[in-house]
C-alpha cells in the first residue's frame, strides 16, 4: 500500500518525524542510504528541549540513566584555568537535564519506538528521483522501485538529495576552519566530571568524558588547519593527536592507547531557501547545517520533526487545509538563522588566531563566563526552552499575560478524564489539549472537536487557574481564554489558513 509520507533519512530528524507521524495514524515510510545505523557520531549532547521532544514522542526511555552529567566546562590557558562554565538543570520542570549521550544512542531509541509503533528503517534504500503533482509525488529509490506517496520529507543531512531533486537552493559558506575529532582511550587523570578545553596560539583543543565500563574513553577536538587540503589517514588523526595533546594542554601524562572512532570535518554555514516546494519538505540537517558547537544540531532538528509532524498529520488526516504547512517554515526557519549566528559566534571566539582576538577571548570574554549570572543565561540559551513562535502567523506579539500564544507551556500536572494524575507532555501524544478548570467546563468545550476530532484532548488543572488553554502537540499554547466560541473560532481558522487571524 502506498504511504501517506515517505521520509528519506534515518537520523534523529527523520525519526523523530516518523513517530510523530505514526502516532497520529499516518502511514509512513522511512529509508535511509546507509547500509545499517551508526555507531558513533559527532553529536554527543541532548540539550533539555531534546528529551522534552522524546519525552512527547514516548522515546526518551533510559538516556537519562544511561548518560553522563559532565555539566562542567573548564577552560585553561596553560596549565591555568581560567573559566569554568556550569550547564545545569534549567530549572523549568524538563524532562531531563543536559546529557552527555551519543546521538547513535538517541537513533537507537527512537528506532526502538519506532518498532512500536509498527515501521522500521529500510537500509540501503538511496532516493535517486522523484516527480511530483497536485495529489502526490513519485520517488524512485535506488533499487528501482517506484513509490507513490502523498509527501516526502527530507532529513537527509546537509548534502540533501531530497533537497537536491526538489530543486531548493542551500546558500552559504564553506568555512576553512578544519577540526579533527576522535573517540580516544587515554591514560590519565583529567577529571570525568565535566569538560575541559585548552586554548593555545596553536588552536584549540577539548576533551569530553564518554560513557565506557573503564571510565577511560574520551571524545576529543582539536582546530587543524588543512595543510595544503590533503585528507588525514585515521591512522594520521590519532598520531597528531598524540602530538597536539602535550603541546597544547602540558598534559605529558596523557598517553593515548587506542581509537574506536575518528573524523574530521569542515565548518559550512548554509540555510536553505525554503523549507517547502509543492509536497516536498526538509527537516534538520537538509534544511540548516552550522558549526557544532553547543550542541544545537541534534537539538534543531528534532524541534523541526516535532514541529513538522503534528501539522502534516493533520491534514493527511483530513483535519487541517494544506496552508498550515506555511507556518511550519514561519516558526522554524528564523531559529535556525538564529542558530546559525550563534554559532558562527562561538566557532570565530574558539579559533581566535591574531593577538587582538586572542587577548579579548582569554582576557576579557573567558573571564565573564565565571559570573553566575551569565552561566544560568548559558544554559537556558543552549538548552532552547526560549524558543517561542509568539511572532509566528500561530502566535500573538500582544501584550497578554504570560505565557502568550506560541510559547512554551511547562509540563503541568493535570487530571485526565478517568480522574487520573498524570503529565500534560504525556497526555499530549501528537495531540492538542484543553485545560480547563474544572469538569463543568470539560463538558462546554467538547464541541471544539469538531475541527481537530481524535487530535484533542480534555484535561483538568491541579491548580486554581481559571482560565482554558489550548496546547498544541508540540507543548506551545495555541490559545487562552474563557470564551469557548473563541477556542473554536481559533481551532478553525489556524487549521483551515495557518494563520491565528484571518
Amino acid at each position: 500500500m502506498a504511504p501517506d509520507v515517505l521520509v528519506v533519512g534515518a537520523g534523529p530528524t527523520g525519526l523523530a518525524t516518523a513517530c510523530g507521524l505514526l502516532r497520529q495514524g499516518v502511514s509512513v515510510r522511512v529509508v535511509d542510504r546507509a547500509e545499517g545505523p551508526a555507531v558513533t557520531s559527532r553529536a554527543n549532547f541532548l540539550h533539555a528541549r531534546g528529551s522534552e521532544v522524546l519525552d512527547r514522542l514516548g522515546a526518551l526511555r533510559e538516556l537519562p540513566e544511561e548518560s553522563l552529567r559532565a555539566m562542567m566546562i573548564t577552560t585553561y590557558l596553560g596549565d591555568r584555568p581560567i573559566a569554568s562554565l556550569r550547564f545545569g538543570d534549567p530549572g523549568l520542570r524538563t524532562a531531563a537535564p543536559p546529557m552527555v549521550v551519543s546521538q547513535a544512542r538517541v537513533e537507537a531509541a527512537l528506532r526502538d519506538r519506532l518498532a512500536e509503533l509498527g515501521a522500521a528503517v529500510e537500509w540501503g534504500s538511496t532516493l535517486v528521483d522523484l516527480q511530483q503533482d497536485s495529489t502526490g509525488v513519485t520517488a524512485v529509490l535506488g533499487t528501482g522501485e517506484s513509490v507513490r506517496t502523498g509527501w516526502v520529507v527530507g532529513c537527509d543531512g546537509a548534502g540533501s538529495v531530497t533537497r537536491r531533486l526538489a530543486g531548493i537552493g542551500f546558500p552559504g559558506v564553506r568555512i576553512s576552519e578544519r577540526y579533527l575529532l576522535a573517540d580516544l582511550h587515554i591514560d590519565w587523570d583529567l577529571d570525568r566530571s565535566g569538560t575541559t578545553g585548552w586554548v593555545s596560539p596553536a588552536g584549540m583543543i577539548g576533551a569530553m568524558p564518554m560513557p565506557s565500563p573503564n571510565a577511560d574513553l574520551w571524545r576529543l577536538i582539536a582546530y587543524d588547519p588543512a595543510e595544503g587540503g590533503v585528507k588525514p589517514s585515521e591512522r594520521e588523526i590519532v598520531e597528531r593527536f598524540r602530538r597536539i595533546v602535550p603541546e597544547r594542554t602540558g598534559r605529558s601524562d596523557a598517553r593515548i592507547r587506542d581509537a574506536t572512532w575518528v573524523s574530521l570535518f569542515t565548518v559550512h554555514r548554509r540555510l536553505a531557501e525554503v523549507y517547502r516546494r509543492g509536497r516536498v519538505l526538509l527537516a534538520g540537517d537538509a534544511a540548516h547545517v552550522h558549526a557544532p558547537f553547543g550542541g544545537q544540531g541534534m537539538l534543531t532538528g528534532l524541534g523541526d520533526a516535532e514541529n513538522l509532524a503534528w501539522k502534516l498529520g493533520l491534514i493527511v488526516n483530513g483535519r487541517a487545509d494544506e496552508s498550515l504547512l506555511d507556518s511550519y517554515e514561519a516558526e522554524r526557519r528564523p531559529l535556525a538563522t538564529q542558530v546559525l549566528r550563534g554559532t558562527t559566534a562561538v566557532t570565530k571566539v574558539n579559533i581566535a588566531a591574531g593577538p587582538v582576538g586572542r587577548f579579548l577571548r582569554d582576557r576579557l570574554l573567558v573571564p565573564v563566563l565565571n559570573l553566575p549570572w551569565v552561566q544560568r543565561w548559558a544554559t537556558y540559551s543552549a538548552s532552547q526552552l526560549w524558543v517561542s513562535y509568539r511572532r509566528g502567523p500561530l502566535g500573538t506579539a500582544r501584550l497578554t499575560r504570560e505565557p502568550r500564544p506560541g510559547d512554551r507551556v511547562p509540563d503541568l500536572h493535570c487530571v485526565c478524564p478517568d480522574g487520573a494524575v498524570s503529565r500534560l507532555y504525556a497526555e499530549l501524544r501528537g495531540r492538542f489539549a484543553v485545560l480547563t478548570p474544572g469538569a463543568e467546563e470539560q463538558g462546554g468545550v467538547a464541541s471544539v472537536q469538531r475541527r481537530p476530532g481524535k487530535h484533542v484532548v480534555f484535561l483538568r488543572y491541579v491548580d486554581d487557574r481559571r482560565e482554558m488553554w489550548l496546547v498544541r502537540p508540540d507543548g506551545h499554547l495555541a490559545w487562552r481564554g474563557r470564551d469557548v466560541s473563541l477556542l473554536e473560532r481559533w481551532l478553525t481558522t489556524a487549521l483551515s489558513t495557518g494563520r491565528a487571524k484571518r
